[in-house]
């Protein structure tokens, strides 16, 4: 079969990497067929009845955080954190967590999606090469990385998947001195349309990570500028699309379909990101209606208690679902009261069902608190428990 990406180029040290043609090429519309078509109308379908129904979410904007994390989570598993999403939580409310090393991971991840969502849409930012190197910059600077990463810049050796050195690794990435030309291409690409947007995503998913511009942390970067790309063509209107977590599940088969994309093979993996889209669109949809349903029976609960108390919880049960694991220190700042009343404010919501005790403090480490039902959401029917 004819690779329609690029062909085997022997290197003047004598390994073979693939030198890649222009992008995207006439042929790539030819495995573009009707019955893919079909699946990305009802991808688009999804994805349009997910943003109507995130963005008409009460309290948006702390919602959408656990959305960001469980992709954040999803996304450095496949590198190999270890870290799950409670890991992460654990982190964000306590750094002296035992799980820093690995949570870490996921930290900086959430903090490029944000850094990139503000830059685009608060700033104005335009989706450059320089946009994806500043991504690049804040996903890996500080963060573990398996040798140099050179943070926001694009590489200027040889990489290689697999392996020990080029020679017998299974797959080569254009030789540095070929980057220029792919990743002109892939600015152009963004900033046009060359098929369906769903399509678009995939594709250019694919191409970044064939032509794996940094020396370290390709796969984190470029499963993060599907979220850009869907955001910046308005094909989604906050970042609830945790693909990752789709990638994870099936990890396996998301290397394989990308591994034919570099043969030219593109078709078999264009199907396997429209499904990815599609059934991940309908987990972000039920998880959004379980969101609603929670926080009515939430409203419901703190209905209950005591006038003063039901109006400090409104405000703490509205920022637990932006910060589901908390401190006892936290839950003093929010409450603005002392120690004692604090304490007590908490043992009331642990005794309406609200908070549950996640791990009990030692030394000058406080207790944490669990919003548990809310995470369970997140949580469920996945490894990152």
């Amino acid at each position: 079969m004819k690779n329609i990406i690029g062909k085997s180029k022997k290197h003047l040290n004598g390994y073979v990497f693939l030198s890649l043609y222009p992008f995207p090429s006439t042929d790539l519309k030819l495995v573009i067929s009707d019955e893919l078509l079909q699946k990305v109308n009802y991808a688009q379908f999804l994805l349009g009845k997910l943003s109507g129904i995130t963005v008409l979410l009460p309290d948006v904007d702390y919602f959408i955080s656990s959305y960001v994390m469980k992709d954040a989570a999803a996304s450095s598993q496949i590198e190999g954190t270890k870290a799950t999403v409670m890991d992460a939580l654990e982190y964000v409310a306590d750094p002296t967590s035992d799980t820093k090393t690995d949570a870490d991971d996921i930290a900086h991840y959430v903090q490029a999606l944000n850094y990139g969502l503000s830059r685009l849409k608060d700033d104005d930012f335009p989706f450059t090469l320089r946009f994806i190197r500043e991504i690049h910059r804040k996903l890996m600077h500080g963060a573990r990385a398996t040798h140099f990463a050179d943070p926001g810049e694009f590489r200027k050796t040889q990489n290689w998947i697999g392996g020990t050195n080029p020679a017998n690794a299974s797959f080569v990435p254009p030789a540095p001195d070929e980057l220029d030309k792919p990743l002109s291409d892939v600015e152009k690409f963004i900033h046009n349309t060359f098929s369906h947007p769903v399509i678009d995503a995939g594709l250019l998913h694919a191409q970044f990570e064939t032509i794996h511009p940094f020396l370290d942390g390709n796969g984190r970067a470029g499963r993060l500028l599907i979220t850009f790309y869907l955001i910046h063509h308005k094909y989604l209107e906050l970042p609830v699309l945790f693909l990752s977590s789709y990638f994870k599940k099936h990890q396996k088969v998301y290397y394989q379909k990308l591994n034919e994309y570099h043969n030219g093979n593109v078709a078999p993996w264009l199907e396997f990101f429209v499904d990815a889209v599609s059934e991940t669109a309908q987990e972000a949809i039920e998880i959004s209606k379980e969101i609603t349903n929670l926080r009515d029976k939430d409203l419901e609960i703190i209905s209950q208690l005591s006038k003063a108390t039901a109006d400090v919880a409104v405000g703490v049960v509205q920022k637990l679902y932006k910060d589901p694991i908390v401190s006892t220190t936290t839950i003093q700042q929010w409450v603005e009261q002392s120690k004692p009343g604090t304490i007590k404010f908490i043992t009331k919501l642990v005794d309406a069902g609200i908070l549950s005790l996640y791990r009990k403090g030692e030394g000058t480490r406080p207790n944490l608190y669990v919003h548990k039902r809310y995470v369970n959401i997140f949580t469920k029917n996945s490894n990152q428990v």
